[in-house]
């Protein structure tokens, strides 16, 4: 049984990232705009039932991915809305994700300490 769940997540985070590769490599989209694209996608797929079967399915083959942060934002929203009302908007999707957006500075900030950076001319 935890084989069958660590291929689900594998299959599914691998669809999701060959999207993703297809996606740079056959249109003229940025980097950028396929990470926009993807969490407003989760988002958007989130806001109308589609994303939350995907992830009880898939599990972390669901979340890792920028889609699946798309998905902690709708879901933070929704159920900050239903407690607090239309303040919850505001806040929800900021709470929801606060843990991740705070592990990405902090591991952002170390390893700009560990690394040497260098110049493109170098």
């Amino acid at each position: 049984m935890v084989a069958f769940s660590l291929f689900k997540a594998f299959f599914v985070g691998g669809c999701l990232c060959v999207i993703g590769q297809l996606l740079i490599d056959l249109t003229g989209m940025t980097p950028a705009r396929i990470l926009v694209s993807f969490v407003t996608a989760g988002v958007v797929l989130t806001a109308v039932g589609l994303y939350a079967p995907l992830v009880e399915w898939a599990g972390a083959g669901a979340t890792v991915p920028l889609l699946g942060f798309g998905y902690v934002l709708a879901d933070g929203v929704k159920e900050a809305v239903a407690q607090d009302g239309l303040l919850g908007a505001l806040t929800g999707g900021l709470s929801a994700t606060a843990g991740g957006i705070a592990a990405a500075i902090v591991f952002g900030f170390l390893c700009a300490l560990l690394s040497r950076p260098k110049s493109k001319a170098e």
